[in-house]
């Protein structure tokens, strides 16, 4: 017999149904609370996009498969039975319409873990074939990287080589080097794709006498985002696998806050007793660094009014939140917080894999107005965020709603301040010189040339979005 998509989709939801995943199907009381949480009903307050509203879809084929009055008299529930158009409205509900940000559960008066069902909306979307096709690229090249990473290998460390030449210049230390496969470090450190990734912390690494070596891995892990459990652990398997065989003490992630989560909060329940080092955010790196004074730094060096954006990911569901506001009282002299802030700031917008489709451009600016409203709020010149994703988005705002921001990373206003002898620019000399325009996202390729994104303004304009390349 052929096993169908529908047969697929409801054999997969079976084996999804644990308790928690029952617990958030089952104890919804349809109070609304979460309406005014999600930032897709704050920017456009239509039923659509109620957390619940959307999670009744689930709950509706939950029901006319587990409950026998729904099967008996499924007008009476709302029970509806499961179809390939509803399996196309599952797949855009659970990869369009919800960054997962958890916004909703912690301002639920149940604790209703929404995006889990979400979560279990996008693995049955991926089993099914529905998926973003750009999400399962990314996550299956990650995956082939891993097979035989010796086909590039070659090639990275010959640019790593020339990111040394340029963290000689930056440090005036012409010894300074960029350590791969360093058996024995104390450190892992795992970056994103990019020099603008590894120059920073290198710098710092080689400030305080940091025992380190680089990942010949990127820490991005979309496996994740698909739902795709098998996915993501073989993804996240490349870097456990690097580190016991180097034989470190911890995993550092750069600035990417759904690399951080899955390191530090779901590999170790997929690894178990293999998973014997310690994982950390670069964050907290840098705020360790900062309070134990291994870092001069001089705030001065980042004049302008700078805010910061709490990734979810890393704060909200991370739970890193003191720490990048440790690092940035030590950086500049004018901190302005977003309100609301940490725990309940609002998702950016672009967060879950969203910011990678093309297609999702104007939705994503439709949720991210919360977000740029609150950056206007401010007075901030220059946005932080932890988080690569967030930095793409919110330029994208910045150019979209005509805020004129700067965007940029945690790391590159650290070495700002410590004056590296090659490092001469300000923040404001950089805005000067170097821009992008909205939706080119170019700015990841090389730190040092476009380690700040500047764009241009608007005017507001929202009647032609520009492509999101």
């Amino acid at each position: 017999m052929t096993t169908t998509k529908i047969d697929t989709a409801l054999n997969l939801l079976n084996q999804q149904l644990n308790q928690p995943l029952t617990a958030a199907l089952e104890v919804c009381a349809r109070c609304g609370i979460c309406a005014e949480a999600c930032h897709y009903y704050v920017a456009e307050p239509k039923v659509e996009h109620i957390p619940a509203a959307r999670a009744e879809s689930l709950r509706k084929v939950y029901r006319s498969e587990h409950d026998l009055l729904s099967r008996l008299f499924p007008s009476w529930t709302g029970a509806e039975r499961l179809t390939e158009e509803k399996l196309a409205e599952w797949a855009d509900i659970a990869f369009n319409k919800c960054t997962l940000c958890y916004r909703c559960t912690i301002n639920c008066p149940m604790g209703l873990d929404t995006p889990l069902l979400m979560t279990s909306l996008r693995a049955i979307a991926t089993a099914t074939g529905n998926a973003p096709e750009v999400l399962e690229m990314l996550a299956d090249a990650a995956i082939e990287k891993g097979k035989d990473p010796e086909i590039y290998l070659g090639f990275y460390k010959e640019s790593i080589k020339d990111m040394e030449v340029e963290l000689q210049e930056l440090t005036g230390n012409p010894d300074a080097s960029i350590p791969l496969q360093k058996q024995g470090a104390k450190k892992l450190y795992v970056a994103l794709a990019g020099a603008h990734t590894i120059l920073p912390v290198a710098a710092i690494f080689e400030s305080v006498g940091e025992d380190w070596t680089l990942s010949i891995f990127e820490a991005a892990n979309y496996g994740i985002f698909l739902g795709d459990a098998s996915r993501a652990k073989a993804i996240a398997r490349r870097i456990v696998d690097e580190a016991k065989s180097l034989g470190v003490e911890e995993i550092v992630i750069s600035e990417c806050g759904h690399a951080y989560y899955v390191m530090r909060w779901v590999a170790p329940n997929w690894f178990g007793d293999e998973f014997t080092f310690r994982v950390r955010s670069i964050v907290e790196v840098l705020a360790e660094y900062v309070q134990d004074g291994k870092l001069k730094l001089d705030p001065s060096a980042n004049s302008e009014p700078i805010t910061y954006h709490d990734s979810c990911n890393l704060g909200r569901k991370g739970g890193i939140l003191a720490e990048p506001r440790v690092v940035l009282q030590a950086v500049t002299n004018d901190f302005r917080e977003l309100t609301p802030n940490r725990e309940e700031a609002y998702c950016c917008g672009g967060g879950a894999g969203l910011v990678a489709l093309p297609e999702a451009y104007d939705l994503r600016m439709m949720a991210g107005k919360p977000k740029a409203d609150q950056v206007k709020r401010s007075g901030a010149q220059v946005v932080v965020a932890a988080c690569e994703n967030c930095r793409l988005q919110l330029g994208d705002l910045s150019g979209y709603y005509g805020l004129g921001i700067g965007v940029t990373a945690l790391t590159d206003l650290v070495v700002k301040a410590m004056r590296l002898p090659g490092n001469q620019k300000t923040v404001e000399h950089i805005m000067t010189l170097e821009t992008v325009n909205s939706g080119e996202h170019d700015n990841a390729e090389v730190w040092g040339s476009t380690d700040l994104v500047s764009l241009p303004s608007t005017k507001g304009d929202r009647s032609e979005p520009k492509s999101n390349v």
